[in-house]
C-alpha cells in the first residue's frame, strides 16, 4: 500500500531526466507556488503541474494526495473568513461573541482562503510529483559530489521508512502463513501480536545496519576521495527543460516588479486581469513550464524525437 508513495521506475521521460534537471524544474515550481498571488496564476500553474502528473503516471497517487489536502483546504476557507476581517465587502453579520467580538464573513476574506488553498494544493501536488519523478539515490548521487558524508546520512535517513515498510508488510505476511491473525480478538488480544510484529522488526532493522556497515568497510567508505558507479549524462532534453525553467522564473519576476501578476485581496478585491501583459506573462510563464510535458509527449510518439533528445 505505502509503496505507492515512493519512486517506482516507469521508463518514462520525465524520468529520464537529469537530477539536477529534474530538481531545478520542480524548485521553479514550488518558488512560483509561493511567489503568485493571482488566482489565474496559481491555477495554471497547478494546471501545469497535473499535467506533468499525467506525464509519470500518477494519477493514482495524486488523488489520495488530494483527499488527504482536501479537509485542510476546506477548513482554510471556512476558518480564513471567521478570523480575518479586515475585506469591506461583509455578507454575513453573525453573533456577538466574548473576547472575539461580533463575527463577520468578508468576500475578500473567502477568495482569499479559496486562493491559498489553490496554492496548498500547488505545493502538495508538487511534492507528489517530486516522488513519482525523480529517484532519491540519484538526487542523493549528485550532492554526494560536493558533501559525501551529509549526502550518506541523508541517503540512510531517507530510505529507512521505505525500507521499513517493505520489512513490515513482508513480516506480516509471514506471520499470516503461519496462523497468526492480526486483526482477531479484543485490542488487548491483539497487542502482543503487535508487540513480536515490531520486535521481529526491530531485529531485522539492527541486522540491516549491519549489512550497510560491512558493505561500507568492503567499499572502504571514507578511505579517499569518493567514486561515483555511475555518471548520470546531461542530454539536450534537459537543457531545453532547465531553459523552461529558468525562463518562466524570469517571466514571473518581471511580472511581480511590474506588477502584471500580482493580486489585492484586502480592502477590496483588485481586478485579475489588470491590463494585456497580465495574460501575455502568464501564457509565457505556462509554455515556458509546458515544455517538458510536450516533450514527454513527443518522446512517447516519435521514436525519431526520442533518439535526438
Amino acid at each position: 500500500m505505502f509503496e505507492r508513495f515512493f519512486y517506482q521506475e516507469k521508463g518514462l521521460f520525465l524520468q529520464s531526466l537529469h537530477p539536477m534537471a529534474a530538481i531545478s524544474y520542480l524548485g521553479g515550481l514550488l518558488v512560483l507556488a509561493l511567489l503568485f498571488t493571482n488566482p489565474l496564476y496559481l491555477l495554471g500553474l497547478l494546471l501545469v503541474i497535473l499535467l506533468c502528473i499525467n506525464a509519470v503516471q500518477g494519477w493514482a497517487i495524486w488523488e489520495i494526495y488530494f483527499r488527504l489536502s482536501l479537509t485542510i483546504m476546506v477548513l482554510v476557507i471556512i476558518i480564513n473568513p471567521l478570523v480575518v476581517r479586515a475585506g469591506e465587502t461583509i455578507i454575513w453579520w453573525g453573533p456577538r461573541l466574548p473576547v472575539f467580538g461580533r463575527l463577520t464573513v468578508s468576500l475578500e476574506a473567502i477568495c482569499y482562503g479559496a486562493a491559498m488553498s489553490v496554492r496548498l494544493l500547488a505545493i502538495i501536488s508538487v511534492f507528489c510529483l517530486y516522488n513519482l519523478m525523480v529517484h532519491p539515490d540519484k538526487v542523493l548521487s549528485v550532492l554526494a559530489r560536493f558533501a559525501s558524508r551529509s549526502a550518506l546520512v541523508l541517503s540512510l535517513a531517507t530510505r529507512m521508512f521505505p525500507a521499513m515498510i517493505r520489512q513490515l508488510e513482508n513480516i506480516r505476511e509471514v506471520q499470516a502463513v503461519r496462523g497468526v491473525d492480526f486483526h482477531a480478538g479484543k485490542l488487548r488480544e491483539r497487542l502482543p501480536r503487535y508487540a513480536a510484529l515490531m520486535n521481529i522488526l526491530l531485529l531485522s532493522s539492527l541486522e540491516d545496519s549491519l549489512e550497510i556497515a560491512e558493505a561500507m568497510q568492503a567499499r572502504a567508505f571514507g578511505s579517499g576521495l569518493r567514486s561515483c558507479y555511475r555518471q548520470d549524462t546531461w542530454r539536450p532534453r534537459d537543457s531545453l527543460c532547465l531553459g523552461g525553467s529558468l525562463l518562466a522564473l524570469a517571466a514571473a519576476v518581471f511580472g511581480q516588479v511590474k506588477g502584471f501578476s500580482t493580486f489585492s485581496f484586502y480592502p477590496q478585491l483588485g481586478y485579475l486581469i489588470q491590463g494585456p501583459m497580465t495574460v501575455v506573462v502568464l501564457i509565457i510563464i505556462l509554455l515556458a513550464l509546458s515544455v517538458p510535458v510536450v516533450l514527454s509527449w513527443g518522446w512517447q510518439r516519435c521514436p525519431y524525437f526520442k533518439a535526438k533528445i
